[in-house]
């Protein structure tokens, strides 16, 4: 039960890490305008971060994919999103103004709640599960690659309704 498991949470991982660093290559410049709103520096240090962590995030990717370097790339993909939390807690507690994390497919200027501190965090929890999980010798299955692409799915849509503006209530006078 656990090697299924730590299969399933691998399988997602990856496909989490990948997704993030496609979209952080091919949508590079609103990205790197959200690391520079986010952490405050200019657009080109913004740009260069944003890219190192795409870089990062494809090798934890490819990391996980091998038993040998499975615990190396959760260790990694565990330290980025901690990363992120704390920039996004950080930033909050400046009281910044909402902007656009880069998180869903469309532009969307947020405020830093609850949810986008608790995503980084609970991905950060999936993978030093991975990494602490007894090594298997075992591959990761079809079937099990599917279910994880499934829950990515969700996962994804989630965070895309999340991102929506909240509906306007009518006030009743």
């Amino acid at each position: 039960m656990i090697g299924l498991l730590t299969e399933f949470a691998s399988s997602l991982l990856i496909c989490v890490l990948t997704a993030a660093a496609v979209h952080k290559l091919v949508q590079r410049h609103r990205l790197a305008v959200a690391t520079s709103s986010l952490l405050g520096v200019g657009l080109p240090v913004g740009s260069v971060l944003s890219l190192a962590a795409a870089a990062c995030e494809g090798l934890a990717a490819v990391a996980i994919l091998s038993p040998a370097g499975r615990v190396a790339g959760a260790m990694l993909a565990a330290g980025l999103w901690v990363v992120y939390a704390t920039a996004l807690a950080v930033a909050r507690l400046r009281g910044g103004a909402p902007f656009d994390c880069g998180c869903s497919f469309g532009t969307r200027a947020r405020p830093i709640d609850a949810l986008s501190l608790g995503r980084p965090l609970l991905l950060a929890a999936v993978a030093i599960l991975v990494a602490t999980s007894p090594a298997e010798p075992s591959t990761i299955g079809i079937f099990t690659a599917f279910a994880a692409l499934a829950f990515f799915t969700l996962f994804w849509a989630a965070g895309e309704l999340a991102a929506l503006p909240s509906p306007k209530r009518r006030q009743v006078r």
